[in-house]
């Protein structure tokens, strides 16, 4: 019998022991691992001031200098707060008026937190510059003062904003919204994917120990990015973008930059722009990436996609050839070339050369329209790339699910389905490297705490055609630039390249006659690709073809990427 109580007390003793480790355990947490959290967490409530955090920097790369570039980071900013209930000067016009002009604020929002006499502090202006901050603090009213905030930061400015986003807030706070600051917002913040889930008794008590009670998240500390993207050549493609916008009075624009080889985002640049430090100054339309978050319709871009079909299916060679007679009857429809050109005897590389839209529908009629879409399918349109940035969307070729000859057709040419550029290049990347459709990335790693990397590998996602496909392809695209667009060449280098100058839909169920997108995409060197290059224009005046207006902005690209990253001539 004394045995059996014994047994039983050590037991209780032993679950006390555990009970008391577990608690003290949590206080561990909660008093020394999770304090400065937790403190912070308690002075934002007290002084009513939200935006305090803690989350991990975000870099570009620079492979210039050999350092990273810190494009996102946390920086304390000053502010102006009341008190209102410590106010003596509430009905003083002339003092509220002085506050007013110094913040540059309306007056009336001054009086109405002041009027209010609540104990908690108000913030009346944020992120006050050092005059500002000097001046509320000489003027000397009671319950009136500077304090101080943690708030994010971005020292670029406009560079990379597309695809960085910002931290704004959200229903649950403080959040990451659009760019790398949304997709990677738990990794930042410090949240693991792993949930809580329901466990009760013992262990789940036990289990809490290692999770952030607030959130249900397992607690671990804000991870640092590194982007694939180079601040230089963002910076330059940014630059241009502009400039080009400009020119041609356009509506707005995108430049893409990607490696062929990994899939990585070397740049990826959009016009108009925004400062995130300022997000609340611009409508919600120019923080969209449309590199992935905008679909159009591509043109005769597409053409060597749908020739890279004929030749993989070996239906088609370079040298096979066709009589155009500048149109093709499909049903009731006569579907004819550009400025209603007819360019008779033709091979197939001239097909590209001349852009002409009967040579894309004659290798769709003998590829056939199952393979057509197959194709379409392997290049990864109509799908997601998987790239890592928020709100990416699948593009459109329902029309090819619809049976009918003449969206096929239509089709071969880029008219009638809608890419997204990220789509486009990534397909122009399968090209140069070969023929593997690669998955584009835009961070190159997550630095953990204590150093722990996670770097991206490069994934292939499907090899849609050969290698000999590739090689053929690549041949016929130099061939374009070489006999189509003077001022797209290098001397000592051979470039491959493409225009696509593609209507908009007007819609209903027509196409303006009036306003294109256009675009451009290549990559060099042709043999030994280093670089993809996609180069969007929307809706330019006083131009109508692509290969007049951007082919000299392609010219510069390439030139300053091979300058860049050293590149000796191919050939002499």
């Amino acid at each position: 019998m004394k045995s059996r109580n014994n047994f039983r007390i050590n037991i209780f003793l032993v679950f006390v022991l555990i009970v008391s480790g577990v608690v003290l355990s949590k206080l561990f947490v909660l008093s020394y691992l999770k304090h400065s959290v937790y403190s912070r967490t308690a002075t934002a409530q007290r002084e009513n001031i939200v935006n305090v955090l803690a989350r991990g920097n975000i870099y570009l790369q620079d492979q210039a200098s050999g350092n990273l570039f810190l494009s996102a980071a946390n920086k304390k900013f000053p502010l102006a707060f009341v008190v209102p209930s410590k106010i003596d000067w509430k009905d003083n016009d002339e003092k509220i008026s002085r506050v007013a002009e110094i913040l540059k604020i309306d007056k009336d929002s001054i009086s109405k937190i002041i009027q209010s006499q609540q104990n908690s502090t108000k913030a009346l202006a944020r992120r006050l510059d050092v005059v500002q901050v000097e001046q509320i603090k000489n003027i000397n009213l009671k319950g009136l003062g500077v304090s101080y905030e943690t708030d994010r930061f971005y020292p670029g400015q406009e560079l990379a904003s597309s695809v960085i986003g910002f931290l704004g807030n959200d229903l649950n706070g403080r959040s990451g919204q659009y760019g790398v600051e949304s997709y990677y917002d738990d990794e930042l913040f410090g949240k693991s994917l792993t949930k809580k889930t329901s466990i009760t008794g013992l262990t789940g008590f036990i289990k809490n120990i290692f999770y952030d009670t607030k959130d249900n998240n397992l607690f671990n500390r804000p991870s640092d990015i590194v982007l694939t993207v180079d601040k230089n050549i963002q910076a330059y493609a940014e630059d241009k973008l502009e400039n080009l916008l400009k020119k041609w009075d356009a509506r707005g624009g995108t430049i893409i930059i990607q490696d062929p080889i990994t899939g990585k985002i070397l740049a990826m640049a959009d016009k108009p722009s925004f400062d995130p430090n300022n997000y609340s100054d611009y409508q919600p339309g120019v923080f969209l990436n449309k590199g992935v978050q905008e679909i159009f319709e591509p043109g005769s871009s597409y053409k060597p996609i749908t020739m890279s079909m004929g030749l993989d299916l070996v239906k088609v060679t370079p040298q096979t050839t066709f009589i155009d007679e500048g149109f093709i009857k499909a049903a009731e429809y006569t579907i004819r070339n550009f400025s209603n050109k007819v360019f008779g005897l033709q091979t197939m590389s001239q097909v590209l050369e001349k852009s002409i839209n009967t040579g894309a529908m004659f290798v769709e009629n003998v590829v056939g329209d199952d393979n057509f879409l197959n194709y379409t399918i392997n290049m990864g349109f109509g799908q997601r790339t998987g790239i890592d940035l928020p709100g990416e969307v699948n593009g459109d070729i329902t029309n090819l699910y619809s049976g009918r000859k003449i969206n096929y057709l239509t089709a071969s040419f880029g008219q009638g389905i809608a890419v997204t550029p990220i789509q486009l290049i990534n397909a122009y990347s399968a090209i140069a490297n070969g023929g593997k459709l690669m998955r584009p990335y835009i961070v190159e790693k997550i630095i953990k705490e204590g150093g722990e990397e996670i770097i991206t590998k490069p994934e292939i996602v499907s090899i849609p055609f050969s290698e000999k496909t590739s090689g053929k392809l690549k041949v016929m695209l130099v061939g374009v630039v070489n006999n189509g667009f003077d001022k797209a060449k290098i001397a000592g280098y051979d470039i491959a390249g493409k225009t696509g100058t593609a209507q908009i839909p007007d819609g209903k169920g027509g196409y303006d006659e009036k306003e294109f997108i256009h675009n451009f995409l290549g990559f060099a060197p042709a043999y030994d690709p280093k670089f993809v290059i996609l180069l969007k224009m929307d809706r330019p005046k006083g131009i109508q073809f692509a290969a007049d207006s951007l082919s000299p902005t392609f010219k510069e690209v390439v030139q300053f990427l091979i300058n860049y990253y050293n590149i000796p001539p191919n050939k002499k």
